[in-house]
């Protein structure tokens, strides 16, 4: 029996190879037909090409298309063109196998006009609506919204019944719908169910059809289609709103990282820190640094600049706490006007070994591109991250001084200085920790921003007015109400500046702030405490 069963399967073999062998030899006489051939001659080809190779042939289309595809005069090989770095080269255009010695009359052009780059378009999208990926073919059919026509629609109509993927179902049933609503022969209840369909998207070409249609014969048409693009914009507008909210709550989450830090020290220590910003542009260069020590890791190099930003400037403020601040205890107006002068000095010392440039840092992949929810909303991922991770950073602090012996006695120093000295807390190293702790998240900042904006001396700048606006508003000292003070603002920020402008979407701000403090000097959660008072 197994010998009876490999008998047939040579069998098979061999009476399939030559119509393999025939059907390979078909294939390469047209893409030698297509090396010489004129214009007019062209699209007869490419269909018979379709035809033979379906989606394998997708790599010469889109050559051609891009009008980089060459023949080799001497044996008519096909040929793609591409530069490096200012130098032409030529490839296979199946395999991207380099094609080396060919020089620029070695080859020759294959010319496309503007109905051949039409037909490409739509076959490409219609090679592509039978691609094994559920994501390919969803592409293609929205790439085909904009550019139905009878041909595809006959294609679209024999796929749709059999599609398994929902996404890929809804497209297709959309593009459908679009073609029926827009066809003035058929029957009037025919289109409205179809007008009734599009009402549920949000695709530009949906609308673009729409707004087409309220100029229609039919006053029953006009009215549906008119109707959905209300319910269309509706449900754009409530998009926009959330958008808008997004970003309110990434500014928020940038200006969390920016003041947490800030707020400890300010509530422990009393300190007016006016080189907080500099941590922050610290955090930001050793981002950088990392980067350039391990440029083939750029996905990984954010692990390790995090607690590397962490170290430099925790370290760089437990230095200055040590030097500078626990010599001006009591002293305000002196302890703002050293931290000014540190501020400028690190400032002056960036630029001297960096230069006065701004530098840009890479952003990792896994941190690129944007999570599209619908055509009308897409949710940038590194602000997602950011977001996320200021979160944690503020967890992370909490559980810190909630339930470690540091958190305790930064605690009781901030609620009672005399007091906690004399049950036995070394004051002197709480407040050394403490200026490391905050400037460290000040540095961790500076890595969130990297990824965000360039990196430049004066970074730190633009967000040390925010910070204390941040720490006064929300309460001083007090961890919740500088988190629901920085998202509070962020929002307000972002909702203002479409009407107002950037500008005057800060002074509003500020003046709000100042109103604020009027009627609570204390903030929105007031520190606890006897010495508070």
């Amino acid at each position: 029996m197994r010998q009876l069963i490999a008998l047939c399967c040579c069998l098979f073999g061999l009476l399939s190879f030559p119509i393999q062998a025939a059907e390979t030899s078909r294939v390469d006489a047209l893409f030698t037909e297509l090396a010489g051939a004129k214009l007019k001659h062209m699209e007869l080809i490419l269909e018979q090409l379709e035809e033979a190779k379906g989606e394998a042939i997708l790599p010469l289309f889109r050559v051609l298309l891009g009008g980089d595809l060459y023949y080799i005069k001497a044996n008519k090989n096909l040929v793609g063109k591409f530069d490096d770095q200012g130098k032409t080269l030529y490839k296979q255009v199946f395999n991207d196998t380099l094609v080396p010695n060919l020089a620029k009359r070695d080859v020759k052009k294959i010319r496309v006009n503007n109905k051949l780059r039409g037909y490409l378009r739509n076959a490409i999208a219609r090679i592509q609506l039978t691609a094994k990926s559920p994501s390919v073919r969803e592409s293609a059919v929205r790439e085909l919204l904009s550019k139905l026509d009878a041909s595809t629609v006959v294609i679209l109509e024999d796929l749709y019944p059999n599609e398994p993927n929902k996404k890929v179902k809804e497209a297709m049933g959309l593009a459908l719908a679009m073609h029926t609503a827009s066809q003035t022969e058929l029957a009037v209840s025919n289109r409205l169910v179809a007008i009734e369909t599009l009402s549920t998207s949000l695709e530009n070409d949906v609308r673009n059809a729409l707004t087409k249609l309220t100029q229609d014969d039919n006053p029953a048409i006009i009215k549906a289609a008119q109707g959905a693009l209300e319910q269309i914009a509706q449900r754009a507008k409530r998009f926009a709103f959330v958008d808008q909210l997004f970003f309110g709550l990434s500014l928020g989450s940038v200006l969390l990282l920016a003041s947490i830090g800030l707020a400890i020290t300010f509530g422990v220590m009393g300190v007016i820190n006016m080189a907080h910003g500099e941590m922050i542009m610290l955090g930001a260069y050793t981002t950088y640094v990392v980067q350039l020590i391990m440029p083939n890791y750029i996905d990984y190099s954010i692990w390790v600049a995090i607690p590397a930003a962490f170290l430099v400037s925790g370290l760089m403020g437990v230095l200055i706490e040590r030097l500078v601040i626990r010599h001006l205890h009591g002293r305000p107006l002196e302890t703002l006007l050293a931290t000014f002068g540190i501020s400028l000095i690190l400032q002056q010392l960036v630029r001297t070994i960096f230069s006065p440039l701004n530098r840009q840092v890479s952003t990792p992949s896994w941190m690129s591109g944007s999570w599209e929810i619908n055509p009308v909303l897409s949710l940038t991922l590194n602000r997602l991250y950011i977001l996320a991770f200021a979160l944690l950073v503020f967890i992370a602090l909490v559980i810190i001084l909630k339930k470690t012996s540091l958190g305790l006695n930064v605690r009781a120093v901030s609620q009672n200085r005399n007091m906690a000295k004399a049950m036995g807390v070394k004051t002197n190293w709480v407040d050394a920790m403490t200026f490391g702790l905050g400037s460290g998240i000040a540095g961790i900042a500076g890595v969130a921003l990297s990824q965000l904006t360039n990196v430049g001396p004066n970074l730190g700048q633009a967000y040390i007015i925010d910070s204390f606006m941040v720490v006064v508003f929300g309460g001083v000292g007090n961890l919740l109400g500088t988190l629901v003070a920085a998202f509070t603002l962020g929002i307000a920020t972002k909702f203002l500046e479409p009407t107002t402008g950037a500008v005057l979407a800060a002074i509003l701000v500020l003046v709000f702030i100042i109103l604020f403090i009027q009627k609570r000097p204390k903030g929105l959660f007031p520190q606890k405490g006897r010495a508070a008072e």
